[in-house]
C-alpha cells in the first residue's frame, strides 16, 4: 500500500535479535566482564603478566616453605643439610627452573582451554546477536566449555524458532491490518456524507473527500479552490465556531453523565461559502478511562456533515407557499361559508339576494381555484430544482429509461446504436420520466408496441433518439405533449416535458423523413467530461487513495509557539516554493506562483497541497520564463498578491516553514509585509543549509544533487508545487540523518544551520 494510504501507525517491530533477548526475564550475572574491544596485544600482555604473577607466587611460596623447613631443624641438621646441598646448587637451580617451566606451560594450557574458550563463546554470542542470528558456536575445549557452547547453541535454536513464529504472526497481523486499512480507505472515499474525526483538542485526524467539499472551501473565491482549510493536524475551530462546538461537546458530556444510550447531538453551521451544513456529533470513547468521569471518557469526536442548503431553500419555499395558500384562502372560505349559511337559513329570501349570494360563492370559488392553480405551478417550479444534475454515461441513462418503460408500460425496447464514450450532464430521474411519458403517449395514442434508442455525437451535442416503427406524428402533437404535465402508467408529475428540457438546457425535435420507417424524437443534450474532479482539487501524483487518515494524532495535543525544544518528528511543517518574474525583489521583481505541501506526523500530505498563480502586473524576465515556463497569458485574470498572501498565511498556520534556499523565497514574502499586512513569523528551516550539516564533504547542495543522493525522484521541476513536493521528500529523508548527528529538536536544527550559514554561498 502506498505511503498516501497510511491510515494507522503501528509500533515499529524490533529486529529478531531484540525480540529474542526480551523473551525471558532470567539473566546470567556477568563475572569479571571482558571488554570486547580489547586487542590481541593487550590480551598477550595480560597473559604474560598473569603468568609472571603466578610463577612469582609459586616461587615465593616455595621459598617460604623451604625457609620454614630449614629453621625448624636443629643446628647440627642445618649444618649437615647445607654441607650436602652446597656442592649441588647448580643442579637445584636447574631443577627449580624446570619445575617453573612445567608450571608455566600448565598455566598457559589451562588459560587457553578455559579462559580463551569462554571468550570464544562470548564472541560467538555477539555474532548471533549483532550480525548473524544463524551463526552457531563450535564446541571445543574441556567438557565444561563444550557444555556451555552446546547450551548456547540450544538457546539460539530455540530463540530462532520463536523469532520465526513471531515474524509469521507479525506478517499475518500486518496483512490483516493492511486489508482493514484498504477497506477503511475505500469506505471513506465512497461515502456520500462528509465525515470528520478529531481528537479532544480539535485536531483533525481523519476526513474524506466529501468533507473537504463541504467545509474546505477557499477563502479567495477567485482562487480555483486550491487552498483547503481542512487538513490533517489542522484545528477544526478554523472551520466551526468554537463556542458552538464547545456547547455541543458539553451536551454530549451531560448525556454521558446520565448514561443516555444516544449521546449524539445535532446542530447546523454556516460555512464560508454561505452554505448551511447539518452536523451530527458523536463522541469517541477512550478505552480504560473511569466511567465516573464523563470528560475523561471522551478521546475525540466524529462529525458527519450534510449540506442542507438546497433542502432548506426548498422547505422554505414550500412553507411560504403553504402559508400563503392557507392565509389567502381564509377570507374566501369565510365569504363562501357565510353565503351558504345565509341561503340555508333563509330559503325564502328574495331572488335578487339569492343571486347576489350565488355570485359571491362563484367569485370566491374562482379566486380559490386560481390560488390553488398558482400553488401547483409554484410547487412544480420547486420540483424543477429538487434533483441536481449529475454526470452519467449515456448508456446508463438509456438503461434507466429502458427499465422504466419496460417495467411500467410493458413496451419492449432495444438499442440500435450507442456511442459508449459519451457522457451526459443530466437529471437521470426526470429525463427517464420524460422518456417514459413519451413512450406512454405513443403506446396509448398511436398503438406503438416497440421502441428503439440511438445515441450519437454531433459536435459538442449528444443526440439521444427515441424511435418507433410508424405511424408518423404531427408537429402539433409534439407541441401539445411538451406543454402537458407528464404521465406514464398512472405516475403523474406536475412537470412538463418543456420543464425537463429547460432544466437540462436541452431541446427536442421530431424527425420523420419521407422514406424513413422509424420516425423519432431527438433530444439534443449537452455533453460532459467522462470524469469529474472536485473544483480546485490539487494535482495528484499517482497514489491509489487520498491520504486523509492519521489516528496517531489522537495522542497529540495542539502545537504551541514555543517549539524549539520539540522533536522534529513531532512538528508539523509547510514546505513551500515560489516562482518569480526575476531574481531581485528590491528591483521590483514579483511572485508569480506559490506552491506548498504539508508534513504532519512524518508524512507528506500530497492531497493537502496549495498551488496558486499570481498576476504580477509587470513583465516576466525572459530568462525566468525559460526556467519555469510561466507565460503572461497564464497569469492573465489570476488574483493579485494582496489576495493570495493572506490565504497562503492561513494555509501555513501552526507549522514550521521549510524551503530550499528559503532566504530567497522569504525575501519576496517580506517585501510584501507592509503592503498586505501579512507577516510570516513562523520558524524556518532550509534544506540547503541542512544538507551542508549532514553532508559537509559533498561538492553540491543543489536540490537535484540532494535528491539524487537521497534517492528522491524529481517530478515537475521548476514549478512551485513540484519543487515543494521534492523538497518535502528530501526533508523527510534528512530527518534520520540529522538524528544520527545528534540534531533532534527544532532548536538543534536551527543552531546547526546558523553555524554553517556563512559557509554557504547563496
Amino acid at each position: 500500500m502506498p505511503e498516501a494510504a497510511r491510515c494507522y501507525h503501528s509500533s515499529t517491530v524490533q529486529p529478531a535479535d531484540r525480540r529474542i533477548r526480551g523473551f525471558t526475564t532470567h539473566r546470567v550475572e556477568p563475572i569479571n566482564p571482558i571488554n570486547p574491544t580489547t586487542t590481541n596485544v593487550n590480551d598477550n600482555l595480560k597473559v604474560a603478566l598473569a603468568l609472571v604473577a603466578f610463577l612469582a607466587l609459586v616461587a615465593g611460596l616455595e621459598v617460604l616453605a623451604d625457609y620454614a623447613f630449614f629453621h625448624a631443624l636443629a643446628s647440627k641438621d642445618q649444618h649437615d643439610l647445607t654441607a650436602m646441598l652446597a656442592p649441588r646448587t647448580e643442579l637445584l637451580l636447574e631443577l627449580g627452573a624446570l619445575r617453573m617451566g612445567i608450571l608455566g606451560a600448565a598455566f598457559v594450557v589451562a588459560y587457553r582451554l578455559y579462559v580463551k574458550g569462554a571468550l570464544k563463546v562470548a564472541e560467538g554470542i555477539r555474532i548471533m546477536l549483532k550480525a548473524h542470528s544463524g551463526h552457531r558456536i563450535e564446541p571445543a575445549g574441556p567438557p565444561e566449555v563444550r557444555q556451555l557452547a552446546s547450551a548456547v547453541n540450544e538457546l539460539a535454536e530455540h530463540s530462532e524458532r520463536l523469532a520465526r513464529d513471531l515474524e509469521a504472526e507479525v506478517a499475518r497481523a500486518t496483512s490483516s491490518l493492511e486489508e482493514e486499512k484498504n477497506r477503511l480507505a475505500a469506505l471513506m472515499s465512497e461515502l456520500s456524507q462528509g465525515v470528520l474525526v478529531c481528537n479532544i483538542d480539535g485536531r483533525i485526524l481523519l476526513y474524506n473527500e466529501r468533507a473537504r467539499q463541504v467545509l474546505g472551501t477557499s477563502a479567495n473565491p477567485r482562487n480555483g479552490g486550491t487552498c483547503t482549510l481542512i487538513g490533517l493536524g489542522r484545528s477544526i475551530f478554523a472551520l466551526v465556531d468554537r463556542s458552538l462546538l464547545t456547547h455541543a461537546l458539553e451536551s454530549v458530556l451531560a448525556r454521558l453523565a446520565k448514561d443516555d444510550p444516544d449521546p449524539n447531538v445535532q446542530f447546523v453551521i454556516s460555512t464560508r461559502a454561505e452554505q448551511l451544513v447539518r452536523v451530527q456529533l458523536a463522541p469517541v470513547l477512550a478505552v480504560g478511562r473511569p466511567a465516573s468521569d464523563p470528560g475523561a471518557r471522551i478521546g475525540g469526536f466524529v462529525m458527519t456533515l450534510e449540506n442542507i442548503t438546497r433542502a432548506f431553500d426548498l422547505d422554505t419555499t414550500r412553507d411560504m407557499l403553504l402559508h400563503s395558500f392557507t392565509e389567502g384562502s381564509r377570507a374566501a372560505l369565510a365569504s363562501i361559508r357565510a353565503a351558504v349559511e345565509t341561503l340555508m337559513h333563509y330559503p325564502d329570501c328574495e331572488r335578487a339576494q339569492r343571486d347576489c349570494f350565488i355570485q359571491i360563492i362563484g367569485e370566491e370559488t374562482r379566486k380559490l381555484s386560481a390560488k390553488l392553480h398558482q400553488l401547483t405551478v409554484d410547487h412544480a417550479d420547486s420540483l424543477k430544482t429538487r434533483w441536481p444534475l449529475e454526470e452519467m454515461s449515456g448508456l446508463d441513462v438509456i438503461a434507466a429509461a429502458q427499465r422504466r418503460i419496460e417495467n411500467r408500460l410493458g413496451v419492449p425496447t432495444e438499442v440500435e446504436a450507442a456511442d459508449d464514450t459519451l457522457w451526459l450532464r443530466v437529471d437521470s430521474y426526470t429525463l427517464a420520466q420524460a422518456l417514459a411519458s413519451l413512450a406512454g403517449r405513443l403506446r396509448d395514442h398511436c398503438g406503438v408496441g416497440k421502441l428503439r434508442f440511438h445515441l450519437s455525437r454531433h459536435g459538442r451535442i449528444a443526440e439521444l433518439d427515441l424511435a418507433w416503427p410508424g405511424p408518423p406524428l404531427s408537429q402539433q402533437a409534439l407541441h401539445d405533449w411538451e406543454m402537458d404535465p407528464m404521465s406514464a402508467s398512472g405516475e403523474d408529475s406536475p412537470l412538463t416535458l418543456r420543464d425537463v428540457l429547460e432544466r437540462h438546457g436541452a431541446e427536442i425535435v421530431y424527425m420523420a423523413e419521407r422514406d424513413a420507417r422509424w420516425p423519432r424524437f431527438r433530444f439534443l443534450l449537452p455533453m460532459a467530461k467522462p470524469v469529474r474532479f472536485p473544483q480546485g482539487a490539487p494535482i495528484r501524483y499517482g497514489e491509489s487513495r487520498p491520504e486523509f487518515y492519521d489516528f496517531d494524532l489522537f495522542h497529540q495535543a495542539g502545537q504551541t509557539p514555543e517549539l524549539d525544544d520539540t522533536p522534529l518528528a513531532e512538528l508539523a511543517f509547510t514546505v513551500f516554493d515560489t516562482e518569480t518574474t526575476g531574481l531581485d525583489p528590491a528591483a521590483g521583481d514579483e511572485i508569480i506562483a506559490i506552491g506548498a505541501v504539508r508534513i504532519v506526523n512524518n508524512r507528506l500530505l500530497r492531497y493537502e497541497t496549495y498551488e496558486q498563480l499570481v498576476d504580477p502586473k509587470r513583465p516576466i524576465a525572459s530568462m525566468s520564463q525559460t526556467i519555469h515556463g510561466i507565460t503572461h497569458d497564464m497569469l492573465r485574470g489570476q488574483p493579485l498578491i494582496d489576495a493570495v498572501l493572506p490565504q497562503f498565511h492561513e494555509y501555513c498556520a501552526d507549522t514550521v516553514l521549510v524551503g530550499h534556499n528559503a532566504a530567497f523565497d522569504l525575501r519576496f514574502l517580506q517585501m510584501k509585509e507592509a503592503r498586505t499586512g501579512v507577516r510570516f513569523t513562523q520558524p524556518v528551516l532550509d534544506t540547503l543549509l541542512l544538507s551542508e550539516v549532514v553532508h559537509p564533504n559533498q561538492p553540491s547542495h543543489a536540490l537535484e544533487a540532494i535528491a539524487e543522493r537521497l534517492g528522491v525522484t524529481v517530478v515537475a521541476r521548476h514549478t512551485a508545487l513540484g519543487d515543494a513536493l521534492v523538497t518535502g521528500e528530501v526533508f523527510l529523508r534528512m530527518l534520520p540523518l540529522l538524528a544520527a548527528n545528534g540534531i533532534r529538536t527544532l532548536r538543534d536544527a536551527r543552531e546547526a544551520a546558523e553555524k554553517i550559514y556563512v559557509k554557504v554561498n547563496y
